[in-house]
């Protein structure tokens, strides 16, 4: 049996993308709960997670401009490399226990962040065809979010019974997660170098387009910067970055607001020990999305992505409503003993983590599976412009987040929502409808033959 090398290449991508993640989704998902914990045994520290968490996706945005023109250079694998490497710096800066080097680390990995994401779209187009990018999307994204669910589940046991996440515990904290994120860039340099110009040797086309994987020549640094900024204004790419912002919202809130949140609810018992348990709720979602989407991935070829995302629109859909019931409205701020709407309930706390995160791996599988799909021959660009928009709005949710209570966040989330999903689906119901063109042109006969039976 013919090893497929191409997917244990995704394989191995996804791996290395879950040590790396690890230790940031983790860091990430507890940093405002860490962080007022260091405020109160140093007033001096003024930082600040949601604004770290800003200046991250700000910087990312701006940064996703250049960093196909880097890839044109370096290729991913590089890209992904040297973009890994701020991820463990701004780990590493917690020990420091500065505003400056948080913030200073925060700029620095928004900047890793574009190069990483961008190399890994790219990297998954090169290994990937019209049969299988659906599968590969979702068995990335599968692998890649049991980040989720390992980081948390350290964080549960560790902050056990601990009202008060002490220094020493913090110390142990902050040494494991760079450990383990160092052991994903280590997994980076296993993965074989590729560039666009390696994947002219599938013939095979995306969505079972006409046009060929990797049949324009090899883009340099400037010819990368204005295919993004011509892509930037289709009218396909305008239509799906309304999803893309939607996702760059919801996500932020997810991975950053709402276990926060659920951290400073006092009705819940433990609360503190709830974020780790959301968080790895929040990965068992992802995981079973994306796991789930993976083994249907030839089915997603044939009969469309939009249920999928329809699926995935109903799960947020209920799991916000319930967030919106479950939690009080001034959680974001910090520690209170206000009701919500109803008495607020550890188990449709974590539900909702399951549900959004779920709905999560719908929308984020398929837009993989759609840019890979549409985009093959620029699917650096593409998937620069995807990060650029959903950085663009999770920095604006991060700035507006220590400002607005959860009720209002989730109003704005609610309408994205439903603006994302049908952007979405005009988009590939043009696909679709693009590729039957394609294929009754192509073969005029069949047309023929249709009109006679």
């Amino acid at each position: 049996m013919e090893i497929d090398r191409k997917f244990i290449n995704v394989i191995i991508l996804g791996l290395a993308f879950m040590l790396i993640f690890t230790a940031f989704q983790t860091m990430g998902n507890i940093q405002q709960t860490v962080i007022k914990s260091i405020t109160q045994e140093d007033p001096t520290f003024k930082a600040d997670g949601f604004t770290s968490l800003a200046i991250i996706y700000a910087v990312l945005s701006i940064s996703n401009w250049i960093s196909p023109s880097i890839i044109s250079v370096i290729g991913p694998k590089w890209s992904m490399l040297v973009g890994g490497f701020f991820y463990s710096l701004y780990i590493a800066s917690f020990f420091l226990q500065q505003s400056w080097a948080l913030y200073t680390c925060s700029a620095l990995l928004g900047f890793g962040a574009a190069l990483i994401w961008t190399g890994q779209g790219n990297y998954l187009t090169l290994n990937s065809d019209g049969t299988n990018i659906s599968r590969n999307s979702g068995v990335f994204w599968a692998v890649f979010q049991c980040s989720f669910l390992f980081g948390n589940l350290f964080v549960f046991f560790l902050f056990q019974g601990r009202e008060q996440i002490d220094q020493g515990t913090r110390t142990i904290l902050y040494g494991v997660l760079l450990v383990v994120g160092t052991l994903g860039l280590l997994l980076v340099l296993v993965l074989p170098a590729m560039k666009d110009s390696d994947a002219s040797r599938n013939s095979k086309s995306n969505d079972g387009a006409v046009a060929t994987r990797g049949a324009q020549p090899t883009q340099g640094p400037l010819d990368a910067f204005l295919r993004s900024i011509k892509l930037f204004f289709t009218k396909d790419m305008g239509l799906l970055s309304v999803a893309f912002f939607y996702i760059g919202i919801e996500y932020s809130f997810l991975s950053g607001v709402y276990s926060s949140s659920i951290g400073f609810t006092l009705e819940f018992e433990d609360s503190k020990r709830l974020v780790g348990l959301s968080g790895i709720f929040i990965g068992v979602g992802e995981i079973a999305g994306g796991a789930l989407f993976g083994i249907l991935g030839s089915k997603t070829v044939r009969y469309g992505r939009d249920p999928i995302i329809l699926t995935g629109f109903l799960t947020q859909a209920v799991g916000f409503f319930i967030i919106f019931l479950n939690i009080p409205d001034n959680a974001p701020f910090g520690d209170t003993t206000d009701t919500a709407f109803i008495t607020s309930s550890s188990f449709l706390a974590i539900l909702s983590s399951f549900l959004v995160a779920f709905g999560d791996a719908c929308f984020n599988t398929q837009v993989y599976s759609i840019l890979g799909g549409i985009y093959p021959n620029d699917s650096a660009p593409a998937f620069a412009l995807f990060k650029f928009v959903s950085s663009l709005a999770s920095a604006a949710s991060f700035f507006y987040s220590p400002y607005i209570g959860i009720h209002p966040q989730l109003i704005i989330i609610g309408v994205l929502l439903f603006a994302g999903t049908i952007c979405f689906w005009l988009v590939e119901w043009r696909s679709v409808y693009k590729k039957a063109h394609l294929i009754e042109t192509s073969n005029p006969d069949s047309a023929v033959d249709k009109e006679f039976d």
